[in-house]
């Protein structure tokens, strides 16, 4: 008899810790988030045999519901995912419970402490919770404070608290919401989360450059001419317009992803593999960074907003246009520039970082540009020799490239470009898990790695303290370039890297 043939690339996938006895208490639990990410993440980590037995997620929320109500709720939020496997669901479902809390009304948060010790009885979870503030960024403060007049924060080793982007608008609001929040809490209970940082190929920066020899001895100025980094959505504002006004492409997307993406990219190898070492290497080199230009940064920064586009039967509204949305707004949705990071590993090379909404193509990327050969001995079928680039897929594909020059066949010594490609699906026979798979398990485990801590968050916010300022004193400066929907951006934006006779990445 023929044995199955088993990929061995499979072998020791799913050898993950086990959660402990947990309670995860969602606050904002009648929200989105809460549908559309957090319960299905949750009901994977249960099929995965990740959560204990002794689990229970309770959702708060101003509005009455009962526990029946909540859980037909998620049951309908995970749609065909319940349908596939009723029984695991059944399961699943006996798990979830609802209590009505108003974080600004006390007298719930006292009913909120009973419902707790009751299901520490009912599901056995010893008194472990987590706390998700699936909530306004307004209520990140006053939530955190009613938890710890409460007492619910008391004990570092049982309880911790996740907190959800944007933290803070601004350097300033991001200083004072970390003293509030370490007022009601210690650092190490304090989880701000970034899903971007549970994508696999994130994590696996880490791996590609700290466990192969070939990959970390070029990993800097030496051999790297320039790096880009790109967040593309096709989307438009949809149904945020309330947020978005008030937020933008830089507040949104590029102080907190973007950013993490160019710490883990170019921090220093940490001693070793440890939350604390990861996430000191990860400040530092954000202390490191600077806008290209700081004293005019309207030089090194290009804003866009997406117009309409489209065709005839499918058109595209601009987001002037958009409901809830300014008829005269100057919110970007489009944001590129470049910067650089002052110290021995990166010094003169340029960082080029951009997102955008209703863009070309959706995906998340970066892409490490090598040195040319110093010599160019042999002639190119596509007309000149092309850089060789390591491209970092995080989404939608997620994996890498590897761009380089081969001998074109014949009798001829031409060059012609040719790429090597390693997929985390073909690879291992299934796709990664959606970031927050990752992150509600490394928070109900206690583990930070994966988390900014207060400095890094602080870091990255005066990071861009000119841009912000800029916009919010002479905006003229930096004016709004419009672009057409489904195209990859304002012109403007290919003249940031044509000063350095260099081209965006359009795959």
């Amino acid at each position: 008899m023929s044995m199955p043939i088993t990929n061995p690339l499979r072998i020791g996938l799913r050898q993950e810790r086990v959660i402990p006895p947990q309670c995860l208490v969602i606050f904002g639990a009648s929200g989105d988030l809460t549908q559309r990410k957090l319960v299905p993440a949750l009901f994977e980590l249960f099929n995965q045999r990740r959560l204990p037995s002794e689990f229970a997620l309770l959702g708060c929320a101003r509005r009455p519901w009962t526990d029946k109500e909540f859980r037909a709720r998620m049951k309908a939020a995970l749609g065909p995912i319940a349908d596939k496997d009723p029984i695991a669901f059944d399961q699943f479902i006996q798990s979830i419970f609802y209590e009505p809390v108003d974080l600004q009304k006390p007298e719930t948060i006292e009913k909120l402490k009973i419902r707790l010790d009751e299901i520490d009885r009912i599901r056995a979870t010893h008194g472990n919770r987590t706390y998700y503030l699936s909530v306004s960024p307004n209520f990140y403060g006053s939530g955190c404070r009613a938890l710890s007049a409460a007492g619910l924060l008391n004990d570092p080793k049982r309880s911790r608290i996740v907190i959800e982007k944007p933290f803070g608008r601004d350097y300033s609001s991001a200083q004072s919401l970390n003293r509030l929040v370490q007022n009601c809490a210690q650092e190490s209970q304090v989880f701000r989360i970034d899903h971007y940082l549970g994508k696999e190929t994130v994590q696996n920066i880490l791996v590609m450059r700290f466990a192969n020899t070939i990959f970390e001895p070029i990993w800097n100025r030496n051999y790297i001419s320039s790096i880009q980094i790109t967040a593309a959505e096709t989307v438009g504002v949809e149904d945020r317009a309330g947020y978005y006004e008030t937020s933008g492409a830089l507040r949104d997307m590029v102080q907190n992803h973007l950013t993490q993406m160019l710490a883990i990219t170019a921090m220093e190898p940490p001693g070793h593999f440890d939350p604390e070492a990861i996430r000191n290497e990860k400040s530092k080199v954000l202390q490191a960074a600077q806008l290209a230009n700081e004293y005019e940064p309207w030089k090194c920064c290009i804003r866009g907003q997406y117009g309409p586009g489209g065709n005839q039967k499918h058109p595209l509204t601009g987001y002037r246009e958009e409901s809830g949305v300014d008829p005269n707004s100057t919110t970007e949705t489009y944001v590129a520039m470049k910067l650089f990071i002052n110290n021995w590993r990166w010094q003169g090379v340029p960082f080029y970082i951009r997102t955008g909404k209703r863009l070309a193509k959706r995906l998340s990327e970066i892409v490490l540009t090598f040195r040319d050969a110093p010599v160019h001995l042999f002639d190119s079928a596509g007309g000149s020799p092309t850089s060789n680039q390591l491209i970092l897929r995080i989404q939608p594909n997620e994996g890498a490239e590897f761009h380089f020059e081969v001998k074109s066949p014949g009798s001829g010594m031409r060059s012609r470009p040719v790429e090597m490609e390693f997929s985390y699906e073909d690879s291992f026979g299934e796709p990664s898990d959606e970031g927050y798979v990752r992150l509600l398990a490394d928070a109900m485990l206690g583990d930070p790695t994966l988390f900014t801590r207060s400095d890094e968050v602080e870091a990255a916010w005066r990071l861009y303290t000119p841009i912000l300022q800029l916009i919010e004193n002479s905006p003229w400066q930096l004016p709004i370039h419009r672009y057409e929907s489904r195209t990859w951006g304002p012109t403007a934006a290919d003249d940031l890297l044509a000063k350095d006779e260099l081209l965006w990445r359009r795959p």
